[in-house]
């Protein structure tokens, strides 16, 4: 075996020595002699800013491709240059102390990138130097029609409030890498810093590596300066790296702009840190295809506008979906960003729902969401979290287990839409486990449950910990509206509860509550009028009202509560208990308890139904 320290590389003027770190990569050529690298200053580059470099890097990837393949070297300097093509088998090498610059001439570029590469394979673009886009923006009134933002534009406009924002100058072009249709691609290294657009996009690529990138572009200003944008890519692995970005930090696409739309999948997201004055990380609206087996795990998302979103609006799939290990915090930017301050987002539209240009019945129908798994995250919050499904395609079979939110307001943006702290809406098959919801200060005047669950079928809420917003405010700790065929266990009201577990809707059915620990809430049930009698159970739970007699709360019991336990009445005396001029005649409802100690409990005719007080 053979243990190499440097390995010597021999240009046609020039001897120089590479670390270890590199020699590794190259050691099958170095044991039969040298590994012929391609000096860009062998074909005429300065290292002089001023002077363009395009020409030399491209004359120097052309031989080097030539030749069979190898290594172009950008050896300390300042390179300016439009568009680079990239050959197969060729590694772009830009050293520590190189900087390679994307010119301010857009007659330079004759491809939407500095970097470009098509229908390649074995590329690589890798090395300790930095790719500075040098974008530049500029701050103006608001004169386009953004549809996404135009939610945000107009309740500015109606608190009076100016709609500057920035926009790129016209002087820059380009993203900085993109690659079509390319195999066995590696991006390492590199940092990339101010694209004028999105920074690194590949579309159809297979068996993509990028590890250890640093991408940088201003959280104030850059607008459509992505980070990475895979579009259509299988076997991509993002890792190891940290993205600082303006707009999305990472966004998995499906579209036609380039071929036609391939499935996004087989994807894994390790170990990075993550910036975004948009999504850290987002499913994206425009999916006309799939995403599908995607796994992110160990990363920590700081200061974005909006965590994690599912944004799906172009008819395709978002399936096969793995969040682990992760911290999230989400602050408010401003305006004219997507995002909210909230850690999550799920959102399923057609196209006519976004663009008032688009016809309805002309788009594609609702796309799907579907078997996503959330687990162990802390998130730190502005606004609520919302995960809405859509009504002609519900999301389906959503697990997020051990996620602790903690909710506070910012008194310096201009507006606060939160509501609830989670919000969920038209899911199918939907798990909660071990979810805790906490309320911060500042406090914000709209804020009313932890937990809202609307339209929901097939619900396991297992272990979850919360109130409502304000201490002695009339909002219960969890609102269910036409919830079906749910079990909900475990949950622990906290001081100051007021209310926990509100039902609403004709459709509520099949409701079984088991082992909640609610001595701590004041009214531990209660529901509208409408909740069909029979369709809440409760059974093995500890649910003494937190003032009054054990059995107070019973006798308020509304419509729809069918099955009590014995817990609830401790070891109080049979007798009389009255509450708002309404008697339960306990011995009476004692008489008809069952094997499984449970005690049939109906309110009285014409009883006050679903008190808060």
């Amino acid at each position: 075996m053979r243990t190499c320290l440097c390995v010597a590389i021999r240009t046609r003027t020039t001897l120089f020595l590479l670390p270890a770190f590199f020699c590794c990569a190259a050691a099958a050529s170095a044991e039969s002699g040298a590994l012929t690298a391609f000096n860009v200053k062998d074909y005429g580059a300065t290292g002089r800013k001023v002077d363009s470099a395009q020409a030399a890097i491209q004359k120097a990837i052309d031989a080097c491709a030539i030749a069979g393949g190898g290594i172009v070297y950008l050896p300390p300097g300042d390179y300016s240059s439009g568009t680079i093509h990239l050959r197969s088998h060729v590694r772009l090498r830009v050293e520590a102390g190189a900087t390679l610059f994307s010119i301010k001439d857009k007659s330079a570029f004759d491809k939407d990138a500095l970097i470009f590469g098509e229908n390649l394979e074995n590329i690589t673009i890798e090395g300790r130097g930095t790719i500075d886009g040098q974008a530049e923006y500029e701050w103006r009134p608001d004169d386009i029609e953004d549809d996404f933002i135009r939610p945000n534009k107009e309740l500015m406009l109606s608190l009076g409030k100016p709609i500057t924002r920035s926009f790129p100058k016209k002087n820059q072009f380009g993203k900085l890498v993109l690659l079509l249709r390319c195999k066995d691609v590696r991006i390492a290294g590199l940092s990339f810093i101010n694209s004028p657009s999105w920074t690194i996009h590949p579309y159809g690529c297979e068996r993509v590596v990028i590890d250890g990138v640093y991408i940088r572009s201003s959280l104030r200003e850059g607008v459509w300066a992505d980070g990475i944008d895979p579009d259509g890519c299988k076997d991509l692995r993002i890792s190891n790296s940290t993205i600082e970005t303006g707009d999305d930090g990472i966004c998995f696409y499906s579209m036609n702009w380039f071929g036609p739309a391939l499935p996004c999948k087989n994807i894994t997201v390790t170990n990075c840190r993550l910036t975004s004055a948009s999504s850290a990380i987002k499913f994206s609206d425009g999916n006309m295809n799939a995403i599908r087996n995607v796994t992110i795990d160990n990363t920590v998302i700081t200061g974005a506008n909006r965590g994690i979103a599912f944004m799906n609006f172009d008819g395709g799939t978002v399936s096969d979906v793995v969040l682990s290990n992760l911290t999230i915090e989400a602050v408010r930017h401003d305006w004219f960003w997507w995002g909210d301050g909230d850690p999550l987002h799920f959102n399923i539209k057609r196209r006519s729902e976004v663009h008032k240009s688009i016809k309805p019945g002309t788009d594609a129908p609702a796309g799907t969401i579907r078997r996503v798994l959330i687990t162990n995250v802390i998130a730190r919050g502005k606004g609520s979290s919302i995960v809405n499904g859509h009504p002609d395609s519900w999301l389906e079979d959503i697990t997020i287990d051990n996620f602790k939110l903690y909710i506070s307001s910012d008194p310096r943006a201009p507006y606060d839409k939160a509501v609830h702290g989670l919000t969920f809406r038209q899911v199918r098959n939907l798990t909660l486990k071990d979810v805790e919801v906490f309320w911060g200060e500042p406090e914000s005047s709209g804020w009313q449950s932890a937990l809202s669950l609307e339209e929901i079928k097939g619900l396991v809420l297992d272990g979850f910990v919360g109130r409502q917003a304000k201490i002695g405010g009339a909002a219960p700790a969890v609102i269910l509206h036409e919830v079906e065929d749910a079990v909900i266990r475990n949950a622990r009201a906290l001081a100051g509860t007021g209310t926990f577990f509100h039902f609403t809707g004709n459709r509520t059915s099949d409701i079984v509550l088991d082992g909640n620990d609610l001595r701590k809430a004041r009214v531990p049930y209660s529901a509208d009028p409408d909740v069909p009698k029979g369709a809440i159970r409760a059974v093995g739970s500890k649910q003494q009202a937190a003032s009054g007699s054990p059995a107070a709360w019973i006798a308020s019991a509304p419509d729809g509560f069918g099955v009590l336990s014995l817990d609830v009445l401790e070891e109080g005396p049979l007798e009389l208990a009255r509450l708002e001029g309404r008697q339960l005649e306990l011995d009476r409802v004692l008489g008809i308890c069952t094997e499984q100690r449970e005690i049939g409990v109906e309110a009285d005719e014409g009883a006050p139904l679903g008190s808060h007080r």
